[in-house]
């Protein structure tokens, strides 16, 4: 591992929103963040040393910045080989969509009372992701899709519904990188989130409610089968 990797130019840009007093969590936003967008993949050796000289925090503040990403499921610590971003499998997959089910369905279901910027949220990732695919930038197609659910889990309005799905978007998303062709993954997908916003913002809450089921049971089915091609 050296200073020339990619995501160590990443995080050296992020330096400027650190500060002499940044905490282990502000650390951890950034490390999720590059993780969201995709710019950390799985199996990604994070080195301490170029992680901290990009960032310019203490070893012990980038350590206790590893640890919260670890309880995340993030990254993994392995003995006398260091951090590295995790690699998740089709029964992380499986949890993950139980999860989202039971939050994002819900989240639906309270759309009636979300207020108006939780609303417009829902517009503003969809329209990212339409930017993105008219440009061909397949992994901000996918970046935008995060987006987008984090903003469905939004329509709750509630602060530890965002916290939660902030950590289970950046665990998805480690997911994402088992597909081989992120277009042909992500582009269909576009259609689908304009058509439940839509379907939100007209107050069709219940058919907004299955066209989401039905979202998860396609893309749970291709990343699940795209991990058993892997493992075969």
């Amino acid at each position: 591992m050296t200073a020339t990797d990619p995501w160590v130019d990443l995080l050296a840009g992020d330096r400027a929103l650190l500060d002499r007093t940044s905490t282990a969590e502000r650390v951890a936003d950034v490390l999720r963040q590059r993780i969201i967008e995709g710019a950390l993949p799985p199996g990604t050796r994070l080195s301490e040393e170029n992680a901290g000289r990009a960032l310019s925090v203490s070893r012990n503040t980038l350590r206790e910045a590893f640890r919260l990403l670890v309880h995340e499921r993030l990254l993994v610590h392995e003995f006398h080989r260091g951090v590295f971003v995790r690699v998740l499998d089709a029964h992380d997959v499986a949890d993950l969509y139980r999860v989202r089910r039971m939050l994002e369905t819900s989240a639906v279901r309270l759309a009636g009372s979300a207020p108006r910027d939780r609303l417009a949220a829902l517009d503003a990732a969809v329209s990212a992701g339409e930017r993105a695919h008219a440009e061909q930038r397949w992994v901000d197609v996918g970046t935008a899709n995060i987006h987008f659910h984090q903003a469905i889990g939004g329509l709750a309005d509630s602060p530890r519904v965002d916290e939660l799905m902030r950590q289970l978007l950046a665990e998805l998303r480690l997911a994402f990188h088992v597909m081989a062709r992120p277009r042909e993954f992500h582009e269909p997908y576009l259609e689908f989130n304009r058509q439940i916003t839509t379907l939100v913002v007209d107050g069709a809450l219940a058919e907004a409610e299955r066209a989401l089921q039905d979202y998860f049971d396609k893309a749970e089915a291709q990343l699940t089968d795209a991990f058993a091609q892997m493992a075969r």
